[in-house]
């Protein structure tokens, strides 16, 4: 067992660049995942599941505000949810040696937009009056993120879905927590997500400034080489 779970590791983890803090135990934990799915689960099943994890998120918001704000729990049990879809669908793709990588890498991007428009049209349900800004701003600062991973994958063909020591795996941990305390203090979300907001800029900021950086070198070094190859024609 210890030499499947090697192998899985190293499949699961040998095309993707990680930095966040849970990177080991989520990465020995979708290793130990991968062996255990049934044959007949997909990966186009997992991106379904992991969608559906953010729709119940959603709903947890919108059945909130009208019925008990107990019911944000279930908006736990939806990243979880989430997360399982989301971090396994390609993962178990590489573990059976059947790889799509353009067509899951289109599918996941936009799935992962689509979840957090919902979670975010969820918040602003629930929160209301002027403080359903912060739910556009959140989705907005996501779709930023989302942008710069996009925009780095074109600069130096490396795909890292990670802020820093934050990624999504983080970010559902923080989300999570942030309900749980709505749970317990009432408008308490309203705080915590300005200061989730506050902090996704800072590291999106962080992360574009270190972006154009590599930006402006790229450009140096190709026109450094275009000039070389100009004078070696003449």
């Amino acid at each position: 067992m210890a030499i499947d779970f090697a192998d899985a590791l190293l499949k699961i983890t040998k095309d993707r660049h990680r930095t966040n803090i849970l990177k080991k135990h989520e990465q020995n934990l979708l290793a130990y995942l991968v062996q255990r799915i049934p044959a007949w689960i997909t990966s186009d099943m997992l991106t379904l599941i992991g969608l559906m994890g953010s729709v119940i998120t959603a709903l947890s918001f919108v059945l909130a505000t009208y019925v008990n704000r107990y019911i944000l729990l279930f908006g736990i049990l939806g990243f979880i949810i989430n997360w399982f879809g989301d971090s396994l669908d390609g993962r178990l793709a590489y573990y059976r040696n059947k790889p799509r990588k353009w067509y899951g890498f289109t599918l996941d991007y936009c799935t992962d937009w689509v979840a957090i428009v919902f979670i975010g049209a969820g918040f602003t349900v629930y929160v209301g009056n002027m403080w359903e800004l912060w739910g556009f701003i959140f989705v907005v600062l996501y779709g930023w993120s989302m942008m710069i991973a996009l925009l780095r994958y074109k600069l130096i063909n490396v795909y890292v879905i990670d802020n820093g020591m934050f990624g999504p795996t983080e970010v559902r941990v923080i989300l999570s927590l942030i309900l749980a305390a709505e749970v317990i203090i009432r408008t308490s979300i309203i705080y915590t997500a300005i200061g989730a907001c506050v902090i996704l800029f800072v590291f999106s900021l962080l992360d574009f400034i270190k972006l154009l950086k590599t930006a402006d070198q790229k450009d140096k070094e190709e026109r450094i080489q275009k000039e070389t190859a100009e004078n070696t024609n003449v």
